[in-house]
């Protein structure tokens, strides 16, 4: 029985590596988490209202709006009800923040920016949620600190950690996200690892998934519902404290979608159950 559980998780993890490798789209085939080895240090539920001492706007300060890729962001969108977290995607024709008529959503993190933000070297960081359905729309779950934007060559001082994005509603296959790392800044030196694609086995935009990153000096390792999508060292692994971001936007430039035939026709929800937080014991 040892023999055959060894050989099967031989083959499992050639399966990974090739779909990986190929960029093939792939189901969570990988360990289990363990979290037996963690213990809790953040937990956000979003039981009353949005605690505003511990989210702040990303790049978006008070009330003022930011352009972001297709979309507008403004802090203040970000709500929660029902012991949920909202990000909308909405059209406002009368605009807000200071900008005009478009698409209108957030993104709001736990940095420093925040009284009582968050931040953490290594670990295990997770996200339950339901993703925003519809053409354009990107909702992300990751991790950056100001390291990130220096030019040096490795991603030790910091990464842009995508633990997901769902960014592939209106591609083949649609009930899918990716996960991906970034350094060394977003010009001419940036390094990114390239997108990888994993399916989920329900429709994550209308059911909970959990996506969830274990992060220690060695690897990043990926997961979605508690079992492995994939690990990697790219970049060296960052070894600084980097904060949490929950986000929206819409493919473009300029405050318009790439897509705006296809954009949609109603307003969509990024519906976050929680978002926690673990350290090795």
């Amino acid at each position: 029985m040892a023999v055959l559980k060894s050989i099967f998780a031989f083959i499992t993890s050639l399966i990974i590596s090739l779909c990986i490798t190929l960029d093939i789209p792939c189901y969570p085939m990988g360990k289990k988490l363990d979290m037996d080895k963690f213990k809790e240090t953040f937990s956000d539920e979003f039981d009353g209202e949005l605690n505003r001492n511990v989210w702040s706007g990303h790049y978006q300060y008070g009330n003022t709006t930011v352009d972001r890729k297709g979309s507008y962001w403004n802090q203040y969108l970000a709500q929660t009800k029902d012991g949920n977290l909202i990000i909308p995607v909405t059209y406002l024709e009368d605009g807000m923040g200071g900008k005009g008529a478009g698409w209108y959503s957030a993104g709001i993190d736990t940095d420093s920016d925040s009284p009582d933000g968050f931040s953490q070297k290594f670990g295990y960081f997770e996200c339950r949620c339901i993703l925003p359905e519809g053409a354009d729309i990107w909702s992300a779950f990751w991790l950056m600190n100001s390291g990130v934007f220096n030019e040096d060559g490795n991603g030790r001082d910091g990464t842009e950690i995508d633990i997901f994005e769902s960014d592939r509603f209106d591609n083949f296959p649609k009930n899918s996200i990716t996960s991906n790392l970034h350094f060394d800044g977003y010009n001419d030196a940036h390094q990114k690892l390239g997108a990888k694609c994993f399916l989920l086995k329900n429709d994550p935009y209308k059911e909970y998934n959990t996506y969830g990153l274990e992060w220690n000096e060695n690897e990043y390792i990926f997961y979605i519902n508690g079992v492995e999508t994939f690990r990697t060292d790219f970049g060296g692994v960052s070894q600084n404290e980097e904060y949490m971001i929950l986000s929206v936007e819409m493919k473009g430039e300029n405050g318009i979608p790439s897509q705006r035939e296809n954009a949609p026709a109603d307003d969509a929800y990024f519906i976050v159950d929680y978002v926690k937080a673990y350290q090795y014991k």
